[in-house]
């Protein structure tokens, strides 16, 4: 009898195409007990019992064994159908109206499927493809720890700009992917307490609970919280699991518990800016901050607010430290304004050159000539007229007499001729002739380094003396001549620079505040004691980027004088007429031109090359200078040397952080 029920089963699946096409019946009820039957033949009986158009492909081929003890409807049965695909590495994709394809599985990603069902069911074996939305992680992140319960041939990817996950698979597994997701998201739904401390210093709390829960113990809990500190509100925020925040809230209201003593003390030793200068400006800011908080509802009359209140600051002049008595929360805003103004500040050499060119030239040419009775001294005629300052007159006065003959008479080339007698006539001619070129070019090429917005003066003059005021008493008459007292000044006369640099916030520009001087002694000056001085002066404000060059201004000067002394239509005569004029001729020219170029220098290694620079130019001139000549006359006496440069540190000195620790000993200089 079972060997016919076989045989029955079996014609009955021989006749899928033509008798077997119709579905099963609503309310028929299948038993399949199928053992080694080509997985084709129980194709055709889930087409026959289902109504389903099916379609094979080539490559799908198994020997199935398959045992059910209760009956199952078509819609059962097709579920066991696709666990049997499932167990043999095939899938089952709807494809069109009724129709489903039976392919390996290492097609599914190419294969449309189910695509985002509204709901997936957690036993069906369908594929499906379901695109899951992430809240609260990041999406990428899952991929990796999802990625192994995928199958191989499944698909798990993420979109990181929606922060979506896409999944293609069956349905059951579809399922139990959305649900671990749904859990994991649902643990990084988290919310942040913060909580503003107002004694405690929140980055101390924190290292202190990171402390506490480090190690072995925070392994053991695994660290279901984190504790972040915000030092500009002096908060602690706290997130993770709501049980371990509340344990943490309780610890940190613990810690933000005033000391005995109302303060805390630190000592900070400072690198580069002034304790002296900073110590008023910090215990003005601290009193502001106490008023601040006073005003804006905090407690008053309280311990905390009398700490604030009555918080210090001294500096120790010696060690150029600042020793600070305040609360925690005023000790941190006081720490971190130290931070940020105790920092290395950028130098500015300023290099200047002062170029002055000076010529002045006079031609002085004329003929003078007398003559006289000296009986009666009553002048005949004549033509008197000064060529450089010396007239026929000096000349003849000079002659009668040597001690009124000076030098001046004597300039140029003046050649007199004429007769001077006790009686009778005298007559006298001279002819002059004088041209003087003077020329002065003065080259002075200072340079100062100084700090960002620090002023500069760099001299090199020399002091003449200068009369100020004089008087006199009884006690200054010595037999009869009277001696004043006389109070001088020294003047300075040469090249002067002053100037302040200021950076700008980019950092490459340079303003200036310049003033340059440059002035000299006249060689016209008659007195050594009040000298005539001409002195060229720039005072002005200008900006220039690092390293360039600017020109601040110049000072030009031409001019030129012509005169012409002699009778009047007389002197115009050709030849003749040289015997009655005198001409004299002067051009003064005058230029002056200042270049100003500023380097900022950053840190130690850009000041020691320009140091390094300057060394090796000093040398090279040092060597400039011509041997002794053979022999010397100073025996045993050598020529002064410069000594190589001694080597110099090149990094830059850090900007040190105050310590927040009481007795804090002082970090070495850089």
């Amino acid at each position: 009898m079972i060997r016919g029920l076989r045989i029955l089963a079996l014609s009955v699946l021989a006749c899928a195409p033509l008798v077997c096409r119709a579905a099963a019946p609503a309310g028929a009820s299948i038993t399949p007990n199928f053992k080694d039957a080509n997985i084709r033949e129980i194709i055709q009986a889930v087409s026959a019992a289902t109504g389903k158009d099916i379609i094979v492909d080539p490559r799908v081929n198994a020997q199935v064994t398959m045992y059910s003890a209760t009956p199952l409807s078509p819609k059962a049965f097709y579920q066991a159908f696709l666990s049997i695909l499932s167990v043999y590495g095939y899938i089952a994709v709807p494809s069109g109206h009724n129709i489903v394809d039976i392919v390996p599985n290492t097609d599914e990603r190419v294969m449309p499927g189910i695509n985002l069902p509204k709901t997936v069911s957690p036993t069906s074996d369908e594929i499906v493809t379901q695109v899951i939305p992430v809240k609260n992680v990041s999406a990428a992140q899952l991929v990796p720890i999802l990625r192994p319960l995928v199958p191989e041939w499944g698909h798990l990817a993420a979109y990181p700009p929606s922060n979506l996950l896409i999944i293609s698979d069956r349905a059951s597994n579809v399922h139990r992917i959305m649900r671990i997701v749904e859990r994991m998201d649902r643990v990084g739904n988290q919310d942040v307490d913060v909580m503003p401390l107002q004694n405690a210093s929140a980055t101390q709390v924190v290292q202190v609970i990171n402390q506490l829960y480090q190690g072995q113990a925070a392994a053991q809990m695994g660290r279901m919280f984190k504790v972040v500190a915000d030092p500009r509100t002096n908060s602690v925020l706290i997130s993770g699991d709501p049980d371990e925040r509340l344990r943490i809230r309780a610890l940190v209201a613990e810690l933000d518990t005033p000391s005995a003593s109302g303060g805390d003390t630190r000592v900070v030793y400072l690198h580069y800016a002034s304790a002296k200068k900073l110590a008023p400006e910090l215990e003005k800011q601290m009193r502001e901050l106490a008023e601040i908080a006073t005003v804006g509802g905090g407690p008053k009359g309280t311990a905390q607010a009398a700490a604030e209140k009555n918080a210090l600051v001294w500096a120790d002049t010696q060690t150029n430290a600042l020793v600070i008595t305040a609360p925690p929360k005023v000790m941190t805003t006081i720490l971190h304004i130290i931070s940020q103004l105790d920092i290395r500040q950028p130098q500015v050499l300023v290099q200047a050159i002062i170029a002055e060119v000076d010529i002045n030239r006079t031609s002085d040419l004329g003929v003078n000539w007398a003559a006289y009775s000296q009986v009666n001294k009553l002048p005949l005629g004549g033509f008197v007229e000064p060529v450089g300052n010396t007239s026929i007159v000096d000349l003849v006065a000079a002659a009668k007499s040597t001690s009124n003959l000076t030098t001046s008479l004597l300039e140029g080339t003046t050649i007199g001729i004429g007769e001077v007698s006790a009686g009778g006539v005298s007559f006298a001619a001279m002819l002059r002739a004088l041209r003087s070129n003077d020329g002065t070019n003065i080259v002075a090429t200072p340079s100062a380094v100084t700090l960002d917005n620090q002023a500069a003066v760099l001299k090199s003059v020399e002091e003449v003396p200068y009369v100020t005021g004089q008087y006199t008493s009884a006690s200054t008459v010595t037999n009869g001549s009277v001696t004043p007292f006389q109070t001088y000044q020294q003047l300075e006369v040469g090249t002067i620079l002053k100037v302040t640099p200021t950076i700008s916030a980019t950092g490459n520009s340079v303003m200036l505040k310049i003033s340059v001087e440059s002035s000299s002694v006249l060689p016209t000056s008659t007195s050594a004691v009040n000298p005539t001085t001409l002195k060229r002066s720039i005072t002005t404000n200008v900006l220039i980027r690092n390293k360039g060059i600017v020109v601040l201004g110049g000072l030009i000067e031409n001019q030129q004088d012509r005169s012409n002394a002699g009778i009047p239509y007389v002197g115009e005569i050709p030849i003749l007429g040289w015997l009655f004029k005198a001409r004299n001729d002067s051009a003064a020219r005058t230029n002056l031109m200042i270049f100003i170029k500023p380097t900022i220098m950053r840190n130690q290694a850009q000041a020691t090359g320009q140091t390094d620079n300057t060394y090796r130019y000093m040398l090279q001139q040092e060597k400039a200078v011509p041997p002794k000549e053979w022999p010397p006359l100073l025996r045993g006496q050598p020529n002064p040397q410069l000594p190589p440069l001694p080597p110099a540190g090149t990094g830059a000195a850090p900007t040190p952080t105050p310590q927040p620790a009481t007795g804090a000993t002082r970090p070495p200089p850089s």
